[in-house]
């Protein structure tokens, strides 16, 4: 490969790590706002579950109403039976065969009401369990988040000759040494002291007379001497 060729591919991966550390850092702001979506459409879903539970509980209520209805002209047309009134009997028949038919229809609608009322409650379940789901990923994600960036902040800062860490411990060590060479001081002169103050006692014992100042080479003479004449 031609270092021209080297180059392209290394600023095309440069291109391709910038874009992905872009992604990387708008990733849990577009993870927030695709959340925000998804609760917004939940929300519309259960405003149109809503309208769908009134409107089968309107439908229930209709056809038992109808049923009513049946019911009650069943028995009229019964009665005109009874008393051999077949024109009414027709009629009556006529009647319930129309409330019949009505009542076919409404039962259909509230079955379709009924069913698509199960099936969008389950899917706004499903929908608010897997959001919950997300969410609590998306918590556990941004705790992991704050916890890697203050981590990798206080490396940044312990880190390198120069860091400001660094630079503590140095001036610590310093300051110890310093201590260390004071203290160290401060013992010559204590012990410097003592030696001065036990010269000049000595020197006034001896001008005292209290204390002998020790053999002079005239007495050492003198004791050789007296040891040969033995």
């Amino acid at each position: 490969m031609s270092i021209w060729a080297k180059v392209v591919t290394a600023v095309r991966g440069g291109v391709n790590e910038a874009g992905e550390a872009i992604v990387d850092h708008q990733a849990l702001r577009i993870l927030d706002q695709e959340i925000r979506d998804a609760d917004d459409n939940l929300s519309k879903s259960k405003v149109a579950l809503t309208g769908i539970i009134a409107k089968r509980k309107l439908a229930d209520k209709k056809v038992e109403s109808l049923k009513s209805s049946v019911e009650e002209y069943e028995g009229y047309a019964i009665q005109a039976l009874e008393k051999d009134d077949e024109t009414l009997a027709t009629e009556i028949a006529e009647k319930l065969a129309g409330i019949e038919t009505e009542l076919m229809g409404e039962e259909g609608m509230a079955k379709a009401f009924s069913d698509s009322e199960g099936q969008l409650r389950r899917a706004v379940a499903q929908t608010e369990g897997n959001l919950k789901r997300l969410k609590q990923q998306v918590d556990t994600v941004k705790a992991t988040e704050h916890v890697q960036n203050a981590q990798a902040a206080v490396a940044a800062r312990h880190s390198g000759a120069g860091s400001s860490m660094r630079s503590a411990v140095d001036s610590l060590e310093r300051l110890k040494t310093k201590q260390s060479e004071r203290a160290a001081q401060f013992e010559a002169a204590s012990e410097l002291a003592g030696s001065t103050e036990e010269v000049s006692l000595d020197a006034k014992l001896k001008a005292a007379g209290i204390v002998d100042g020790g053999a002079s080479g005239n007495d050492v003479l003198a004791r050789l001497k007296a040891k040969r004449n033995k």
